[in-house]
């Protein structure tokens, strides 16, 4: 492989573990301590504040933090049932893509850093590159892919014409292209660590949440498998979707597809409607919604060393200390 092939290689890789990083937070409620694998870190959250913290190259662990305010707080017409979802959710995505820059950041070893650029820094120009190409490969994969190949399937078996098979069929596909997806990219060193910090993550928030001490043992301990997670909201959209496509009107490729990208904010309020009703009834519906996603667990998080689980607490930690100096309570689920 040339140099040219390998500094696309590394871009693509970056690009895809950036593309990645929504699926490994946790989908939060209004008081829960959750969090999300970042690179070479993790971030934590409280009701009101942050902490992100990142294992330098040099063994040492880069912390940032902050406070947050609730977007219902901000924008009243955000506390509605369905917009809170939007809010909720895009603050999250906001927080993780700021946590994503600076553990990049933080991680990145330069031995001779670009004229005007500190050492370290992520180029404003490779995060939007980056950006754009999550979002793109977003709508292209799990949007126009499974339409297209339920398109064309339709073409051959007449039998599929029915609205109820047809996004039955397309639905089927989306999900078979995400978990075939994330098997493969569990394959990369990269991908790995990164699921090594989920794993930590995990682990982390269940010894907080069993109020016993917080530390590398307790948390050593604790599964690694935690019912709010981000794949199980993600899987949970995709179960959602499928219902909700079906009361689209539109037989054409195209009108199918601008259908999706404009009904996404809707089966995004829907879907945080349904996780938040089912994890306060804490019943048969909460553990019926939660268990795929504690399955695929098993490929998007890996056992993490005490170095990760280290980092992981430090994290908690911070945003616990910034949460107690707000006066907020940290609550358990």
């Amino acid at each position: 492989m040339n140099g040219f092939s390998k500094h696309i290689t590394a871009h693509f890789r970056r690009a895809v573990r950036l593309a990645l990083m929504p699926l490994l937070a946790a989908q939060q409620e209004e008081a829960l301590m959750g969090g999300q694998a970042v690179i070479e870190g993790v971030m934590m959250r409280s009701p009101h504040s942050y902490a992100v913290a990142v294992r330098q190259p040099n063994g040492g662990i880069a912390v940032t933090r902050d406070y947050l305010e609730r977007p219902s707080v901000k924008y009243r017409w955000l506390k509605y049932p369905l917009l809170r979802g939007l809010g909720v959710l895009g603050q999250a995505l906001v927080l993780g893509i700021r946590a994503l820059r600076y553990s990049a950041e933080a991680a990145i070893e330069e031995a001779e850093p670009a004229p005007g650029k500190k050492k370290g820094e992520l180029s404003n120009w490779l995060l939007a590159v980056n950006l754009a190409f999550s979002l793109g490969f977003f709508i292209f994969f799990y949007k126009f892919l499974p339409l297209y190949l339920a398109t064309a399937i339709n073409r051959h078996y007449p039998a599929t014409n029915s609205t109820w098979i047809f996004n039955l069929l397309d639905g089927t596909i989306r999900i078979v292209l995400f978990l075939g997806f994330l098997i493969l990219i569990s394959q990369w060193k990269e991908i790995q660590r990164v699921f090594e910090y989920h794993g930590a993550e995990h682990k982390v928030v269940w010894a907080f949440e069993k109020r016993g001490p917080i530390d590398v043992a307790t948390a050593r301990g604790c599964t690694r498998f935690h019912p709010r997670c981000g794949t199980s909201f993600l899987l949970v959209v995709m179960g959602i979707a499928m219902v909700l496509y079906m009361f689209l009107p539109f037989h054409s490729f195209a009108m199918r597809f601008v259908g999706r990208l404009l009904l996404l904010p809707v089966i995004v309020g829907v879907s945080y409607e349904f996780i938040r009703f089912a994890a306060k009834a804490q019943g048969r519906l909460w553990r019926w919604a939660s268990q795929p996603g504690l399955w695929l667990q098993r490929v998007t998080t890996r056992e993490p060393d005490d170095r990760q689980l280290e980092t992981a607490i430090r994290a908690l930690e911070t945003a616990m200390e910034l949460e107690r100096t707000r006066g907020g309570e940290l609550v358990v689920a």
